[in-house]
């Protein structure tokens, strides 16, 4: 299920979004330590560049060359690949991550950090049942690991447990009040259609905040609130205010180009995406980008062409992303292909956005009445998504049930008055 950070680590929405997610726990306030030093685990996880998280790799290295025996500092290690991925968009590194995580269980079993690096890396693999088991499984260990709930709640959001994921959200801010909780409360409350509520949490988020890193977290997660409402010009600058502050900050280059994309300013967009792509080439960026270069009337086949090597690159180290797949099929490919990938996605995960994508996959297949149900039960919880909410409406006109498109679509354009159909995957939750 998406989720605004998420980052992050979903077009999916939801490859950024379990990314960022698990970034938002661990945010860094500091730069890695160095090799002689014992690395505290938020400050490996939260490694805000490819340089940094490299940094606190070859920092946990040095250190068991000559401790080897450190479990805390493996599980350091383990959580640091995990970090390390995100970052690089490289997932054999999961592959080094279990290593690292397998070599401290097996020193120390039960070991709570252990146990939530474990899960971090199942949720980077989009393995959330697991996840879920493994952070509780940490929970018990050690119910005060504020971190732990985190990873609790996001998974949960993606297995469609919300009342999970709200009630791991609040423990953890019980224990951790800050701007990871925070985000996170604040995402609990969009997913209902508490605007007011959503926006009033990533206000303390802010307050809270004083790293650079921990700012620029802050406004991006307004700017989305803002973009996802389709205030643009306030959305454009929350962005270039985190950038302002931590130029490194991807996601908010990332907002910036949807910003002045969805503005109708493609060129900034263009140059933008260009950059990101290079930098973090995510598959929910490089669709993205994708669908502005042909909006701008350009070809966007080589897009489509790394897109695919990145999928490889995702099979070969097992991690499933069946819903990146299935919007992606179902926007720009084969609509059958994009049900087979759907209804896998919604079997594990059922959750929101693949309630979304299986109901759009089938629409675009012709099933419009085996579609109504999973686009009512996405559109069930008061989300304002304007996207899912024109898919629905899309599907009620193919049923001729005119009215309620009528009604479906009016309240798409309340949620988002800008909404720009031609680029879908921009409308969708990063």
């Amino acid at each position: 299920m998406p989720s605004r950070r998420g980052v992050v680590l979903a077009a999916g929405g939801l490859i950024l979004a379990v990314a960022l997610t698990i970034a938002a726990t661990l945010l860094p306030s500091s730069a890695p330590p160095a090799a002689s030093a014992p690395a505290p685990a938020a400050q490996v996880e939260t490694a805000l560049s490819a340089t940094s998280a490299r940094a606190a790799v070859d920092a946990l290295n040095a250190r068991l060359r000559r401790l080897p025996l450190d479990h805390h500092a493996w599980a350091q290690l383990g959580a640091a690949y995990v970090q390390e991925a995100r970052i690089t968009s490289d997932p054999s590194l999961y592959a080094r991550a279990q290593q690292a995580l397998d070599r401290a269980g097996a020193l120390a079993p039960g070991d709570p950090a252990t146990l939530t690096g474990s899960a971090a890396l199942a949720a980077g693999r989009h393995d959330f049942a697991r996840a879920v088991r493994l952070a509780r499984q940490a929970i018990d260990a050690n119910p005060y690991g504020a971190t732990a709930y985190g990873v609790l709640s996001d998974a949960s959001t993606q297995l469609g447990r919300y009342d999970d994921a709200a009630k791991a959200a609040d423990q953890m801010m019980a224990l951790r009040p800050g701007i990871s909780s925070y985000t996170r409360a604040s995402y609990a409350a969009e997913l209902r259609g508490d605007l007011t509520q959503a926006r009033k949490l990533l206000d303390y988020a802010l307050l809270d905040a004083y790293a650079p890193e921990d700012v620029a977290y802050a406004r991006f997660s307004l700017g989305e609130l803002s973009l996802h409402a389709g205030d643009l010009p306030a959305a454009a600058e929350q962005y270039q205010l985190a950038l302002d502050v931590a130029p490194a900050f991807t996601p908010a280059l990332a907002g910036r180009a949807r910003a002045a994309a969805l503005s109708g300013r493609l060129p900034q967009a263009l140059d933008d995406y260009t950059a990101l792509v290079a930098r973090l080439p995510l598959p929910q960026y490089i669709i993205e980008y994708g669908e502005v270069l042909a909006a701008a009337g350009r070809d966007p086949s080589p897009q489509w062409r790394l897109l695919e090597a990145q999928r490889a690159l995702m099979d070969a180290a097992a991690v499933k992303d069946d819903l990146t797949w299935a919007e992606f099929e179902a926007d720009h490919g084969s609509p059958a292909k994009a049900v087979a990938h759907a209804r896998a996605e919604y079997a594990r995960h059922p959750n929101l956005s693949a309630a979304d994508a299986l109901a759009w996959a089938l629409h675009r297949a012709g099933r419009d009445r085996e579609a109504l149900p999973y686009a009512v039960k996405a559109t069930s919880t008061g989300w304002r998504n304007a996207l899912v909410l024109r898919h629905r409406a899309a599907i009620e006109r193919a049923l001729g049930d005119t009215a309620a498109a009528a009604r479906t679509t009016a309240r798409a354009e309340a949620a988002n008055p800008t909404f720009v159909p031609a680029l879908p995957a921009l409308a969708r939750f990063s």
